[in-house]
């Protein structure tokens, strides 16, 4: 009964959705954002000290140091991804681990991972961007967009 509105519902499904509500079970949401925030906090925090270290001791720069840690990033999500640690930790904080670039890297392994068995072309090539494809999609036309409209403006003199 997804595509119908309540008041398209007859009194028997109206009656069933209000008893598998109650039957439901309620959803814990401040100790899940708390357990987000301190996971992709602590993403973060490990992103930052790695920046740091690649700061100090390869003598990178603020902007150039910063394609260096995502790949450290990424090469650990995929490595915790691999041993099976990442989606223990991502079933504990939720959210906290998806949205960072670690999220990220853990749904294309994961994918990869999952579908290996078909074959490196039709399995781990075709089936790892199922579910990154339309994000990295929409990140290139957002890109576009964002880029137009400063355009636009810079040419209009706003900016």
């Amino acid at each position: 009964m997804p595509g119908k509105r309540n008041k398209e519902l007859n009194n028997e499904q109206l009656g069933y959705l209000k008893f598998s509500g109650k039957l439901e079970p309620k959803r814990k949401i401040f100790s899940n954002c708390i357990k987000a925030f301190i996971t992709g906090g602590t993403i973060c925090v490990i992103g930052q000290l790695v920046q740091v270290f690649f700061k100090t001791y390869f003598d990178f720069d603020e902007i150039t140091a910063g394609n260096p840690t995502i790949a450290v990033l990424i090469i650990i999500a995929v490595i915790l991804t691999g041993l099976g640690i990442y989606d223990h930790i991502a079933q504990w904080a939720g959210a906290g681990t998806a949205v960072p670039i670690t999220g990220f890297a853990n749904t294309i392994a994961s994918a990869s991972i999952e579908h290996r068995s078909e074959g490196y072309v039709l399995g781990v090539g075709a089936n790892m961007f199922k579910l990154a494809g339309p994000v990295i999609a929409f990140g290139v036309f957002s890109a576009f967009v964002v880029a137009f409209v400063k355009i636009v403006l810079k040419e209009l003199g706003v900016i």
